[in-house]
């Protein structure tokens, strides 16, 4: 067993954030990520960019564009946090204290873009590396403080809380809160607890439930399946939005970046077509949910499995400087990209919803917070405003780790708890990997672009027999980081789908059909 002050669970910009803001102000921190390295997660594939502030911009416009881009279902006061602080945010965490470096202009200016529906060019970047190059940063800082303990390898099991783990049965009656969580070695397959005053979420996303994704291999909902697990109220999880332009061939999704529309990139069908301008008034620059449909509606009217997004243009150096990384792998994959057009498809991205959180990314279990994808401030709305994710982990990833640390030493109760209950019962591999299958596909199919009453229900009947079945091998089986992440992903997906069928009303990354 393992006692910690603070427990942060996950690597990517917003636990690391919240891990140095909580060690900054004297707490003993824990940080635990599922993979060998502490650079992980969907952040260093973000390529596009951070918001910043643009040099005719203001809050205001800023807020507008959010509010647009999430359907009007944006919470206002996590949309006014994010618009007054996240600026100042960037310059003290990002640029001062961890010393990110983002392109500038000969003047020495940092380099504004423009990207789908923001009214300003306010994006700061690093070519198209920004999350890699903010995440090393970020994470160097993070290795060499004294105050964090790193458990690289190791995968959350469940949250402990008072109503589930603890050995007394009055603490039933106790109000519902998080003392840690039982973790697994990967490599021992050994499972132990961690004892924490707080507790702060930080798993990313759950990509990884859907046939097509932009997300990495990690991102199989676990933080999600563990809030549900424990109580913590979820909500917007029908808000899946899908990145309407992946490199598409048939072994390989790559994002291809927001940002090469908004440089002048423009849609076009398989004859060359343009056809986002009689969809939108903004044309290619048009929010991604409405962009995603387009180009699957595209694809079902031309009968081709792709669309085309085409910046061939340009002049070839400035396209090889400005987007090195997506111009190296197209290469790679037989499409240059400063003489034709690029193969994309849509492809599920981010989770505009999560565990809910107040501004300052408190759940509704006292000790737990939860911050990055994995949580929901109410900031996106029905569809994220793109480069508002990276700013978002930022904010309430800083604002959370100072909060936690601040009441380190208000939450000291502790219960006993049972001992953990080890099995050995062999899973067969091909078990794991055909139940992935299935879940990636009913997710696909039936919970995707476009749903339907009829899918929705299917989805649940299949969904609900395969949990039921692989919680029959889990309650048996040896404890393996693969179990884990199965058990999570069929408990995600039931979660999406419940939240999907309950909301009837198509509202931004939602499009629901009779």
């Amino acid at each position: 067993m393992i006692k910690t002050e603070i427990l942060v669970l996950g690597s990517g910009l917003a636990g690391c954030i919240a891990a140095l803001a909580a060690a900054d102000k004297g707490a003993e921190v824990t940080l635990v990520t599922k993979t060998e390295e502490i650079i992980s997660g969907s952040t260093p594939w973000a390529q596009g960019g951070i918001i910043y502030k643009g040099i005719n911009d203001s809050p205001e416009k800023l807020k507008a564009d959010i509010y647009r881009a999430g359907d009007g279902n944006s919470w206002e006061p996590a949309v006014d946090q994010i618009v007054n602080i996240g600026p100042q945010y960037v310059e003290k965490v990002l640029i001062e204290k961890c010393g990110v470096i983002f392109d500038k202009k000969c003047d020495g200016e940092l380099h504004l873009t423009a990207e789908g529906a923001h009214s300003e060019p306010r994006i700061i970047h690093s070519k198209d590396k920004t999350g890699l190059s903010i995440h090393e940063a970020v994470a160097e800082q993070v290795l060499k403080h004294q105050n964090i303990k790193i458990l690289t390898n190791h995968t959350a099991v469940d949250l402990l809380t008072l109503s589930h783990h603890s050995a007394n049965p009055l603490d039933i009656y106790e109000k519902p809160a998080c003392f840690g969580a039982y973790l697994i070695n990967n490599e021992t397959c050994k499972v132990f607890p961690v004892f924490a005053n707080s507790t702060i979420l930080a798993l990313g996303g759950l990509g990884q439930i859907y046939l097509h994704t932009t997300n990495p291999l990690e991102a199989t909902g676990d933080g999600i399946a563990l809030a549900w697990r424990a109580g913590a109220r979820c909500f917007n999880l029908q808000y899946i939005q899908f990145h309407p332009t992946t490199f598409y061939n048939e072994h390989d999704r790559f994002l291809v970046s927001e940002a090469v529309r908004g440089e002048g990139g423009i849609l076009i069908d398989k004859k060359g077509k343009p056809f986002m301008d009689g969809i939108h008034e903004l044309g290619s620059l048009a929010p991604r949910d409405i962009v995603a449909r387009a180009i699957h509606q595209t694809m079902l009217d031309t009968g081709h499995p792709c669309v085309y997004l085409d910046i061939s243009f340009k002049d070839s150096e400035w396209i090889k400087k400005r987007f090195p990384t997506i111009y190296s792998h197209c290469l790679k994959n037989g499409v240059d990209i400063t003489s034709e057009p690029i193969p994309v498809v849509p492809s599920a991205h981010y989770s505009c919803g999560g565990v809910g959180v107040s501004l300052k990314g408190r759940t509704s279990l006292q000790r737990l917070y939860a911050v990055g994808e994995v949580s929901c401030t109410g900031v996106h709305g029905a569809n994220r405003l793109a480069s508002t994710s990276l700013l978002e982990c930022v904010v309430w990833g800083q604002i959370a780790g100072e909060e936690a640390a601040n009441h380190r030493n208000n939450d000291g109760y502790f219960p006993q708890i049972f001992d953990w209950e080890s099995c050995d019962e062999y899973i067969d591999p091909a078990l794991i990997t055909q139940d992935w299958l299935s879940i990636k596909n009913t997710m696909w199919n039936y919970v995707g672009l476009v749903r339907t009453r009829q899918r929705l229900i299917r989805a649940t009947t299949i969904l609900r027999h395969l949990q039921s079945e692989i919680e029959q091998f889990y309650q048996k089986a040896k404890m393996t980081r693969e179990l884990l992440q199965l058990r999570n992903g069929v408990q995600t997906a039931i979660a999406v789908t419940s939240a999907t069928l309950e909301s009837r009303v198509s509202r931004g990354a939602h499009y629901i059909v009779s």
